[in-house]
C-alpha cells in the first residue's frame, strides 16, 4: 500500500487582496476620494505612492495580476496610512474591468509600459486590446483621461490604432487630433519611466479623452 501524499503547501500569497465577490463591484466602495483613478499593472507601486502624494483628493485603485506585488504594495500603502484611499487588488484587469460599476466611475486610467510579451503565442495575454479598451472607455467619466506610455515605438503605434478604433475615446495630446504628449503631466512616474529617462530612451506617451 502506497504512502499517502503529503498535503500541498499553501499557495504563495493565497491571502492576496481581491475585489469583493459578485458580478458587480461598486468602485466607490473600494477607496475614499473626491474622485477615483485606476492604474492597470501598478507593479511595485511607485507611481501609486507618488500620485497619492501629488493629488490628495484622489482615490487610487490598482489592478495587479501578480499576487506577490499586489499583497506587498497594498500592505505598504496601509502602513503608510494611505489604505483608506489607495488599494491594490490581485486581479487580472481583463476580467476585473467588466465587474466595476457604475460606468463612468473613474476620472483617469493609467497604463505604464504594459505588455512585455513579444511572441505570437503570448498575444492572448496582451492588456491593450479591443475588449479591454472598450471597458476602459466605459469606466471613464465624460472627459476622463486614458494615459498610456511605452518605450517601444512598435507598441505605441499598435496602441494608438487600437484606442482610436474605440469611438468613445478621442486623442487628447499636445496638439489637436494627436494623442502624443511630450511630457508626463501627472507628477508621478513608474520605475520603468524613471529608468528610461535615466538611460536616455525615447518614451512614447499617449493620452485620450472619453467623449461626453
Amino acid at each position: 500500500m502506497s504512502e499517502p501524499r503529503p498535503p500541498r503547501p499553501p499557495r504563495p500569497y493565497a491571502d492576496a487582496p481581491r475585489l469583493p465577490e459578485g458580478d458587480h463591484v461598486e468602485a466607490k466602495s473600494l477607496v475614499a476620494g473626491e474622485w477615483l483613478e485606476l492604474e492597470i499593472g501598478p507593479g511595485r507601486g511607485v507611481f501609486v505612492f507618488e500620485r497619492a502624494a501629488a493629488v490628495p483628493g484622489a482615490g487610487l485603485v490598482g489592478l495587479e495580476v501578480r499576487r506577490k506585488w499586489a499583497t506587498i504594495v497594498d500592505q505598504r500603502l496601509a502602513k503608510a496610512g494611505l489604505g483608506p484611499r489607495a488599494r491594490i487588488f490581485a486581479e487580472d484587469a481583463r476580467h476585473a474591468l467588466p465587474r466595476l460599476v457604475p460606468s463612468g466611475a473613474f476620472r483617469r486610467v493609467f497604463l505604464h509600459f504594459p505588455d512585455p510579451w513579444w511572441k505570437k503565442r503570448h498575444a492572448k495575454r496582451l492588456v491593450v486590446q479591443g475588449d479591454v479598451v472598450g471597458e476602459i472607455a466605459r469606466v471613464l467619466e465624460p472627459n476622463g483621461e486614458l494615459f498610456v506610455q511605452t518605450d517601444v515605438e512598435e507598441r505605441a503605434v499598435q496602441y494608438e490604432a487600437q484606442i482610436r478604433a474605440c469611438p468613445l475615446l478621442v486623442p487628447f495630446g499636445d496638439t489637436e487630433g494627436s494623442p502624443l504628449l511630450a511630457e508626463n503631466p501627472y507628477n508621478a512616474q513608474s520605475p520603468r519611466e524613471k529608468r528610461a529617462i535615466a538611460d536616455g530612451l525615447p518614451i512614447h506617451r499617449l493620452r485620450f479623452k472619453r467623449v461626453g
